[in-house]
């Protein structure tokens, strides 16, 4: 195995072990630090910066070794079609075998390397979600269950709600007294038109 593609098995051995390290059920805090660590380590950025770099590389390789691929099968069966696996020349046939496996090893190599990159990238960028979304279930249920400590225990914020709270019921009150006051007033001018009506018509009355 050339030096490039054992630098690729290297690294996707790398990619296995940290697979497993990312789906390993850890406690809650200590996977937040872990992966708060992660996402904000100027140290982790330069090297995943320097991992793209090296998948690009890995990209090539995928490419050409699938390249091979196709070549050496397409050889193969050209192989065949001419009678060549007939003739009894174990040591062409040995070589055609050679490549062929050669070459779909290292097309497995590097397909897999970059999967796996797509996976352990989706992988990891899923957990940070999770935990995002734990601490806000978790202050969610601190603000409607009211724990101490909570934003709904905050005093300004309860005092504030005391304020709108007394300020609606004093609207209520004054709205209920100006009820009562226009149905007083309208009471009373009720028996001021009765009264007129009454005064007027006796008025009239002695006119005529």
């Amino acid at each position: 195995m050339t030096i490039y593609y054992s630098l690729t098995f290297m690294l996707l051995a790398a990619e296995m072990v940290t697979f497993c390290f990312l789906v390993f059920p850890l406690p809650h805090n200590v996977r937040k630090k872990v992966f708060g660590f992660l996402s904000e380590s100027p140290i982790v950025a330069k090297l995943a910066y320097g991992l793209k770099i090296s998948f690009i590389f890995v990209a090539i390789l995928f490419a050409d070794a699938l390249q091979r691929m196709f070549r050496v099968t397409a050889e193969s069966e050209l192989a065949k079609q001419n009678g060549m696996a007939h003739t009894g020349n174990a040591q062409a046939e040995n070589s055609f075998a050679a490549r062929k496996f050669y070459s779909q090893r290292n097309t497995y190599l590097t397909g897999f390397t970059l999967f796996l990159s797509l996976v352990l990238t989706r992988t990891f960028y899923l957990i940070l979600d999770l935990i995002h979304t734990q601490e806000e279930y978790a202050k969610l249920k601190e603000t409607t269950t009211g724990k101490p400590g909570s934003k709904s225990s905050n005093p300004d914020e309860v005092a504030e709600l005391k304020a709108k709270i007394a300020e609606l019921s004093k609207k209520d009150r004054d709205f209920e007294t100006l009820k009562k006051q226009a149905a007083q007033q309208a009471a009373e001018f009720d028996r001021l038109s009765t009264k007129y009506n009454e005064v007027t018509g006796a008025n009239s009355n002695k006119r005529d």
